[in-house]
């Protein structure tokens, strides 16, 4: 199953999403727009890149990359590409953050030592979906990234789950929003 598609929509249809990961999220997250590039000479392509919003001179650029596979040089592809595209593009943003996802921590490259300063420093968040807790009690967003990362025979039932309850929030807010038109 190619997951890099499935994150694709997701962000396409909810940039805001992938400040669910993070601690701390920019004032402005709802207005970010994600777009998927490619750096070229050497050509990276980077899984997604959030862009601060037009109205916001020089904010921070948000880079992503989805990894369910074990890859030994993802830091070093990773920090390349960043780096390549915030020098190519130093006077359109502040900043620069990476958020990487995981399924699992297994999956992540062995050798990080020569990234430790990096990935211990406040500009990369490393997220592992099976530890953000029980489908059921994420939010919404949150809980179909992690559907991804169940097992085959489980993921019906969740989905099924999450059709229901997404269903339920929708006719909620409807609700809500008539009783505020009356």
């Amino acid at each position: 199953m190619r997951r890099d598609s499935i994150f694709y929509r997701l962000f396409q249809q909810s940039p805001a999403l992938i400040f669910e990961l993070l601690e701390i999220p920019p004032a402005n997250a709802a207005n970010y727009r994600f777009d998927s590039v490619a750096v070229k000479e050497p050509k990276f392509e980077i899984d997604g890149v959030f862009l601060p919003p037009g109205n916001d001179s020089a904010g921070v650029i948000y880079f992503c990359e989805v990894q369910f596979q074990k890859d030994e040089q993802l830091y070093e592809r990773l920090f390349s590409e960043t780096f390549l595209y915030f020098y190519r593009n130093r006077n359109l943003y502040s900043n620069w953050a990476v958020v990487v996802i995981y399924p699992r921590r297994s999956i992540e490259q062995s050798n990080v030592s020569p990234y430790k300063a990096l990935l211990n420093s406040t500009q990369v968040k490393r997220v592992y979906l099976d530890e953000l807790g029980d489908i059921q009690q994420l939010p919404l967003g949150l809980a179909l990234m992690v559907l991804t990362t169940v097992k085959e025979e489980q993921a019906p039932e969740e989905a099924r789950y999450l059709v229901t309850r997404t269903q339920e929030e929708v006719t909620e807010a409807a609700v809500k929003q008539l009783k505020i038109e009356d």
